[in-house]
């Protein structure tokens, strides 16, 4: 363990692990790597051995009380080493004072709870095709395209999410390639989402509104904008278990389930209002 170095990884050594994800099935997106390293860029870490990365983790600090824990890989060929252990034992250390939440295999959760996580609900992820989400959803009404993360637009995010994240909304929106929408009534902001390219297909996330129809209608103007071509992509939103509207929505536009998480914290569940997430932002950022 000697040759065995812990570091914040770089921009480019983060795409690294980003890359890894996509060889695990995680799926990212093409813009995730510059969009994550902005929102913490102390908080990705590497494993090195001999100079060579050979495992990830992040613990993104969004303040001095919450943080956000993904990217714990480990290549194959180094598993069961114990560098895994090291490097998630090393980044749980940088934020002993944080409420640490994360998305996890659910079978894996036993470990989780080792190391002082506790269940809070699941959150499932649901595909359907382009043209098959298309054909169940109302025309979209009161959409409006968005571009920058306005004072209004941070202050509605963050009655739906545990602590400010300011950067990363406006890198999440703004990058190359992701398509926002936000929804208004009466001046008031009720929802908004995004709808980024990834690896296989698009994802949608986050898709916050305020009621069942508002985020159809987001869903919609967003589908809206692909190309003909992109008809037969899938498209993935991933879903907390606790809000029955966003799992009517789902049934309603022929969504399948293909995959879930255990969504855990260190110290206690957020009081945050479920009922008006119905699309989770990331697995890796929360």
């Amino acid at each position: 363990m000697s040759a065995y170095v812990i570091r914040p990884l770089t921009a480019e050594e983060l795409q690294e692990a980003v890359d890894w994800a996509g060889h695990e099935g995680w799926n990212p997106g093409h813009h995730d790597a510059a969009c994550f390293h902005g929102a913490d860029t102390d908080g990705f870490l590497g494993g090195f051995l001999n100079g060579e990365m050979i495992a990830s983790i992040s613990v993104v600090q969004y303040d001095d009380a919450f943080a956000f824990l993904g990217f714990y890989i480990v290549r194959p060929e180094h598993r069961g080493s114990g560098h895994g252990l090291a490097i998630w034992q090393h980044a749980l250390e940088n934020c002993a004072e944080h409420n640490i939440g994360l998305d996890g295999v659910v079978d894996q959760q036993h470990n989780y709870r080792k190391s002082g996580f506790t269940f809070a609900y699941n959150n499932h992820r649901f595909s359907e095709t382009v043209t098959g989400i298309r054909r169940a959803l109302a025309p979209s009404t009161g959409v409006e395209p968005l571009t920058t993360a306005s004072d209004a637009l941070i202050a509605y995010d963050r009655q739906l999410f545990p602590a400010p994240r300011d950067a990363f909304l406006q890198r999440w929106i703004s990058a190359p390639t992701h398509i926002s929408r936000v929804y208004s009534e009466d001046g008031q902001i009720k929802g908004y989402a995004t709808m980024r390219p990834c690896k296989n297909g698009y994802k949608v996330g986050p898709l916050f509104a305020d009621r069942a129809d508002i985020a159809e209608s987001l869903l919609a103007s967003l589908l809206e904008t692909l190309p003909t071509k992109h008809s037969g992509h899938e498209v993935f939103i991933d879903i907390p278990q606790p809000n029955e509207a966003a799992f009517a929505l789902a049934t309603k536009l022929g969504l399948e389930k293909v995959f879930e998480t255990a969504r855990m914290y260190s110290n206690y569940k957020p009081d945050i209002d479920l009922s008006r997430i119905f699309g989770v932002t990331t697995f890796e950022l929360g």
